[in-house]
């Protein structure tokens, strides 16, 4: 039988790195009846190496469970805390890999995601979570650069040194600004990180958070400058909800920032990061 390229690839990972594609679980949070869930599906089923893939809910309906039928997607719905936290923290524990990425419903994934996963990660030390930059999908279309991408990837500077990677002076340093690490795109080491890696009443900034509490952990912020994913930024989701919802988004951002700066530093910084939060309108150009 001829073997593929892709075939002869896969084997050349097994045979030289830690963490292999069977080592990999994306698990993907379905909510409600998205009309992006399907892309999402085939942005990861066209993967150049092939990993695990699993979905969960909380919102059991036919929509989703045909289409995990369609698929051949095992499904796992959640009884229990629900929630942001609560759906991402089950949906981590379904999959029962090392590594695992909590692929967001709306968003979609380059073929290339989990081959630039596994190089980096395995080329670490000590590696906490793997992320990736990312383009924006808006109205539809992919945007390359806009101005919150060029903000993020201004913060993300010192992790393109592999050598400030693992440096907690660093790591805290791309986040004390705001949040340019890109949720939908981490694959986290879970042998790593705590048991349970969300803990938080928060809506917007439970992610933030937790990159705060891994920054004080000794491990690597694995940082992939290569855009690996396509974020979908449009009236439904749970970012534009909570900037619209009053100040839900605004007193997290504040909650944030005072982990990091002294109270009149972190208003400071206030001032000019809601007018930031305008650049996630779903109308700005």
């Amino acid at each position: 039988m001829n073997r593929t390229h892709k075939d002869s690839y896969q084997d050349k990972w097994e045979e030289n790195m830690e963490f292999k594609p069977q080592d990999h679980t994306f698990a993907i949070c379905a909510y409600k009846e998205s009309p992006y869930l399907r892309e999402c599906i085939e942005s990861l089923k066209k993967q150049t190496v092939a990993t695990n893939l699993i979905m969960a809910t909380s919102t059991e309906n036919d929509y989703i469970r045909n289409l995990a039928k369609e698929y051949q997607i095992p499904l796992y719905v959640n009884d229990g805390p629900g929630g942001i936290a609560g759906d991402w923290n089950f949906a981590y524990h379904c999959a029962k890999t090392k590594l695992v990425t909590l692929a967001h419903q709306d968003d979609r994934y380059q073929p290339e995601y989990a081959q630039d996963m596994l190089q980096k990660i395995n080329a670490s030390k000590q590696p906490l979570i793997y992320f990736a930059d990312y383009y924006e999908l808006r109205n539809g279309k992919v945007v390359e650069k806009s101005s919150m991408l060029r903000v993020k990837r201004l913060l993300l500077l010192p992790l393109k040194v592999r050598a400030f990677q693992g440096k907690s002076f660093f790591k805290r340093l791309v986040l004390s600004f705001g949040n340019p690490v890109a949720c939908w795109s981490v694959a986290y080491v879970k042998d790593s990180l705590p048991k349970t890696v969300f803990i938080s009443e928060f809506r917007s900034n439970l992610d933030w958070e937790e990159w705060e509490k891994l920054s004080r952990e000794k491990g690597e912020f694995v940082y992939s400058p290569k855009p690996m994913t396509c974020h979908r930024v449009h009236e439904g989701s749970e970012t534009s909800n909570t900037i619209r919802e009053g100040n839900i988004r605004a007193k997290e951002d504040y909650a944030m920032f005072q982990k990091f700066w002294p109270v009149w530093f972190a208003k400071l910084l206030m001032r000019f990061y809601i007018k930031g939060e305008k650049l996630n309108e779903v109308d700005h150009k």
